[in-house]
């Protein structure tokens, strides 16, 4: 049925209304963020491996941040008020620990996927392993369900395997006939994504891990996918440069960032859904308000970066860098872990 003319008029005037709204409270952050990088805006490394690190994870309630490396380890730390303190090392792997998350809800477990054809799930209250679960290729992604009863891992043969969190068995395995790069469930625990070589994002329903849908994102190789706390939204990084943000429940592109020139390797969300970190070969990480694209802050580094990861409370960014051995000198480790937003008087 038509809108009367009157109706029409409210119906326009709202929406004008909203969008005049959401610019204006966005404008209001910006400001706010701004002035709060202004006086913390100070890095910090911390030695964490002996080789490269290529994950970064905090737990949910932001007490502890995980890393993992090429060392074959993963090691956990403290935040310390302005500073992370080793707590412990893990291992166990026989090869390059490639990535980790956390449980969704449980502080204490978090998981690793390595090119040894294993995941580990780990309890930082023993300091163990308690489930080693062995899989048909070398590890390269992994994600735990948001509602912490599942484990998704994918491998270098673009198999993705579920794994029951609680048995530590199969519960399904999918081949793709396309290149697996990230994975992810949305928030709601009812779809999965996948990212892939072909610059598309495969859409599956879940648990029938039925097709839904393919968007095509990207005119290149489609890297990595994150999803906002609120639900909002997810953004894709691709080879092309360009970091995509979409509309979750419309399943379009609601507009791009593209201040980086190499692709985009890693993303990150603030816990308010508000700022997003991207970051790629380029030798600076890009803090981008949501809302506007407007670029907040710059976060600058001596070499590529490959994983970042906002803390869940706080506007603190850990991330790491592809520190080569000899950058330094002989007494530093390589292998550091980042942390950006620390006071700059501390």
């Amino acid at each position: 049925m038509a809108l009367s003319r009157d109706a029409a008029a409210l119906f326009w005037s709202t929406a004008a209304q909203r969008v005049t709204y959401c610019f204006k409270m966005a404008s209001q952050y910006y400001q706010e963020m701004q002035e709060s990088f202004k006086n913390n805006n100070k890095s910090r490394e911390f030695p964490a491996h002996s080789a490269k690190v290529h994950s970064v994870a905090w737990s949910c309630d932001g007490r502890r941040l995980a890393s993992g490396s090429f060392d074959k380890t993963a090691s956990v730390f403290i935040l310390e008020k302005d500073r992370l303190v080793k707590e412990n090392n893990y291992r166990g792997h026989g090869d390059s620990v490639d990535q980790l998350c956390w449980h969704p809800t449980n502080p204490d477990l978090f998981v690793t996927a390595s090119g040894d054809k294993t995941i580990r799930i780990w309890d930082v209250r023993t300091t163990k392993c308690i489930a080693t679960v062995n899989t048909k290729g070398e590890n390269i992604n992994i994600c735990w369900s948001p509602d912490g009863q599942t484990i998704a891992v994918g491998n270098k043969d673009d198999v993705v395997t579920f794994i029951d969190a609680k048995t530590h068995r199969s519960r399904a395995e999918e081949q793709f006939k396309f290149e697996v790069n990230e994975i992810s469930w949305n928030n709601d625990n009812d779809m999965f994504f996948l990212t892939n070589g072909n610059g598309c994002i495969n859409i599956l329903s879940y648990p029938e891990l039925k097709p839904i849908q393919s968007i095509n994102a990207h005119p290149s190789n489609c890297i990595c996918i994150k999803f906002d706390p609120t639900g909002k939204y997810f953004a894709t990084g691709s080879a092309d440069a360009l970091v995509s943000l979409w509309d979750v429940e419309e399943l379009v592109c609601v507009r791009c960032f593209s201040r980086l020139d190499w692709p985009v390797r890693t993303l990150s969300f603030s816990h308010d859904g508000k700022m997003l970190a991207s970051a790629s070969e380029d030798h600076f990480i890009d803090i981008a308000e949501v809302e506007t694209g407007e670029k907040l802050w710059e976060v600058q580094c001596d070499s590529p970066t490959f994983t970042v990861a906002w803390h869940p409370k706080r506007p603190l960014l850990a991330y790491a860098c592809d520190d080569k051995d000899g950058k330094y000198d002989n007494n530093r480790e390589a292998g550091t872990v980042k942390l950006f937003g620390l006071p700059n008087d501390s």
